[in-house]
């Protein structure tokens, strides 16, 4: 079964900011947009980005995972193995700050991924991956 894009709508702080890192750094195409927000194409997926003018700061937990301090809650995309080299080598070389660097997680175990996490300019916290074996996305 063909899998359907996902909708997500996350609170910004700035709207400029929000088309600065997701429409030049990400080089996601915008699509409709008002005062208060703005969708991305996220990899065929809908993000909206919505005005939060409250400037509440976003809850920042982390869970251990495979020794790292992942972000709690997040979101992202799994890209193919070529796709995500390249976003990965694309944020790099723009200076994009991580939260966790690019790398494999899981070496040699099942399940084995590339994966980084950031943040946006208001806080979300976003994590890319690509399994070199798309069949393991679920395995146990």
């Amino acid at each position: 079964m063909p899998l359907s894009p996902f909708h997500l709508a996350i609170p910004v702080h700035d709207l400029g900011a929000a088309r600065a890192f997701y429409g030049s750094v990400f080089g996601c195409p915008e699509g409709r947009s008002s005062a208060d927000w703005v969708d991305f194409d996220l990899f065929g997926h809908q993000l909206v980005a919505h005005l939060d003018r409250s400037r509440r700061p976003p809850v920042q937990t982390t869970n251990d995972v495979d020794g790292h301090d992942v972000p709690v809650p997040h979101f992202g995309v799994v890209l193919s193995w070529d796709a995500w080299h390249a976003l990965a080598a694309r944020l790099q070389q723009a200076g994009q700050r991580f939260v966790i660097e690019p790398g494999i997680r899981f070496q040699g175990q099942v399940g084995e991924q590339a994966t980084f996490f950031l943040y946006d300019p208001s806080g979300n916290a976003l994590e890319f991956k690509a399994f070199q074996d798309p069949s393991q996305l679920f395995a146990r």
